[in-house]
């Protein structure tokens, strides 16, 4: 008896469902898919605990007769294609014919279906990929899928879903995609029978980004219509405003005949358009329609088709690259008569540096966008702070225990607006101004972790910040520990948060974007190290990363006090990202260099 065999159509539908159905926002997916494909005006999509217990996608679109809908559970069946030469034509967003048969062999599986011209629909249950039952039903033109308990008959995959509020947020954020790339369908999602959003049919791209994104992003975004007659490229859509940055990728939305894909060519494309407008390490929100021909991209290369390969790479790097520099150009120009002469305004009544004044108490760093220990004034004008910076830290601590013994360093110069030239008993000592800087606000901050009190400072205004699904679930799990640190974060609804207290080393006006900024930092660590000592210790180097840069102002008086308060810290050789903070040449070094006398 021959060892090989070929399986039945259901374990090869249970082993094609483990690349196409992963978890259950990818059933969502598919079928919203064959929604749009299908021509629906409006797409209602429900689920609970997940979608692992149920998932309902309901349409108004064509529908399907009943031979129809039989067949279309039958593996690598579809009306998209019909030769192999038709994937290089792809159009729609299915094509395959593995969806229906993959679901429906995981799952409890009802799909209810009627087409124009039929006076009644078609209902058919399946379980495990067996067929239970087929009659008719009354229904409205369209279409409606169940998919409840699923993977029931593959129990060991519902073992590494995640929880809950996890694949909840996951199919959030993807239907959102969709209502994005589809404004003039109108969508509906509800969860356990609560409506998580609403959008009616939308005329335009801002309106649709307002109801689902929330209108301050869509405030912070500017239209891009760009087209290349030559090759037939067209880039639309919005995009960040020069200066508007995220910690994180997931609102750079980019879309390829609105089908929403992750393509390293375009987002590096759009990258390179920022560079030198907003902050290094910060991201773009943008939501970015490329059209161009079907057999000019490849969208056959992943099972989930969020992956494309383009046959011309260079040249849609290129188009996009060029298109998003002349927007953000012509934008700045647009912005520019009114902005400048406002800057100048600053610059000219800005008084220039003042050295603190000499006081009782313990000497400390002075930096900009900082207030140090004790009652030091920063140093910086406003004029010369780095504009819209993540981390504009101020540290306020109360006097410690004696400091330790150190060396007396004699300021020389400064150098390169980077480097402080000293003087000291054992030899020459270049001090790097900002990586002392992010050292001794590290450690203050560090300082903090523990307090049962830690010093806090209230908002006249609370700020409210809208997160998207995964960030909010990332917050919601933080919020008790996030406001043992001096932070006052309620929750305001859904997705919704008002901050209504920050620690007293954090700038008010910075408040909302460093929040962003700490939510995504500690979503992208999770587990085992979500809380504790090592977790505050990330948010510490998250709130010194926009330290003292080379646009600063700093006086003499405040270099001498940066030194001898990094003297002070328990590790004063390195900061907090691993680079030394001084160099020192000793005299014996420099006598052997020059020789003696």
């Amino acid at each position: 008896m021959s060892s090989i065999r070929i399986l039945s159509d259901r374990v090869a539908n249970q082993i094609a469902a483990g690349e196409v159905i992963e978890r259950p926002v990818a059933v969502v997916k598919e079928l919203v898919e064959n929604s749009i494909d299908a021509g629906a005006s409006r797409i209602e999509v429900e689920f609970r605990n997940g979608g692992k217990s149920y998932i309902r996608i309901e349409d108004n679109g064509k529908g399907m007769s009943p031979d129809e809908a039989l067949l279309s559970l039958e593996r690598h069946a579809t009306s998209k294609i019909r030769e192999a030469s038709d994937l290089n034509e792809v159009s729609s967003f299915g094509f395959r014919g593995e969806a229906l048969p993959s679901i429906a062999s995981v799952s409890r599986f009802t799909m209810r279906t009627r087409a124009e011209g039929w006076e009644h629909g078609t209902e058919i249950k399946i379980n495990g990929g067996k067929l239970i039952e087929k009659k008719d039903c009354g229904m409205p033109v369209g279409t409606v899928i169940e998919v409840a308990q699923l993977f029931n008959s593959v129990p060991a995959r519902r073992k590494f879903l995640k929880t809950d509020p996890t694949e909840t947020a996951h199919i959030t954020y993807n239907t959102r995609l969709f209502a994005v790339a589809h404004p003039k369908v109108a969508f509906r999602v509800l969860e356990g029978g609560r409506t998580v959003f609403q959008s009616p049919a939308c005329e335009n791209l801002c309106d649709r980004v307002a109801e689902i994104w929330g209108r301050s992003l869509a405030d912070d975004l500017i239209p891009v219509d760009v087209s290349d007659p030559q090759t037939g490229y067209r880039l639309s859509g919005l995009t960040a405003k020069p200066g508007v940055g995220r910690s994180t990728r997931r609102e750079l939305v980019t879309l390829v005949n609105r089908r929403p894909v992750d393509s390293r060519t375009l987002g590096f494309a759009v990258l390179d358009a920022y560079h030198g407008r907003i902050q290094k390490g910060r991201y773009p929100p943008a939501f970015l329609f490329l059209e161009i021909q079907p057999q000019e991209v490849d969208v056959n290369v992943h099972p989930a088709k969020r992956e494309v390969r383009f046959r011309n790479e260079g040249a849609i790097r290129r188009f996009v690259l060029a298109a998003i520099s002349d927007t953000l150009a012509a934008a700045t120009r647009v912005e520019r008569p009114n902005s400048t002469p406002r800057a100048l305004e600053k610059l000219e009544n800005t008084d220039a540096i003042r050295p603190a004044a000499p006081a009782a108490n313990p000497p400390s760093a002075q930096f900009p966008n900082s207030a140090p220990p004790a009652p030091v004034q920063p140093v910086a004008p406003a004029a010369t702070r780095p504009a819209a910076s993540v981390s504009a830290v101020k540290v306020e601590v109360s006097p410690e225990a004696p400091a330790k013994a150190a060396p007396a360093w004699r300021l020389i110069t400064l150098l390169k607006k980077r480097y402080g030239l000293f003087d000291t008993p054992h030899g020459i000592v270049m001090l790097h101004l900002r990586h002392a800087d992010q050292r001794v606000r590290f450690e203050r901050i560090l300082q903090s972790y523990g307090e049962s009190s830690p010093p806090s400072q209230g908002l006249l205004i609370p700020h409210p910040v809208q997160l998207e699904p995964l960030a909010s679930e990332a917050l919601r799990s933080h919020l008790d520990w996030i406001n043992a640190q001096g932070f006052g974060i309620e929750e305001f609804g859904r997705h919704f948060y008002r901050i209504e207290a920050v620690p007293a080393w954090l700038e008010p006006e910075q408040a909302e974007v460093f929040v962003r900024d700490m939510v995504d930092l500690l979503r992208q660590r999770g587990g085992s190290r979500q809380r504790g000592e090592l977790a505050w210790e990330a948010v510490a180097k998250l709130a010194v990363g926009g330290s003292y840069r080379r646009s600063d102002l700093m006086s003499e008086a405040a270099i001498e006090q940066l030194a001898e308060a990094l003297l002070r810290c328990e590790t004063p050789h390195t900061s907090p990202a691993g680079k030394p903070t001084y160099s020192e040449i000793s005299w014996s070094e420099w006598e052997r260099r020059f020789g003696k006398d």
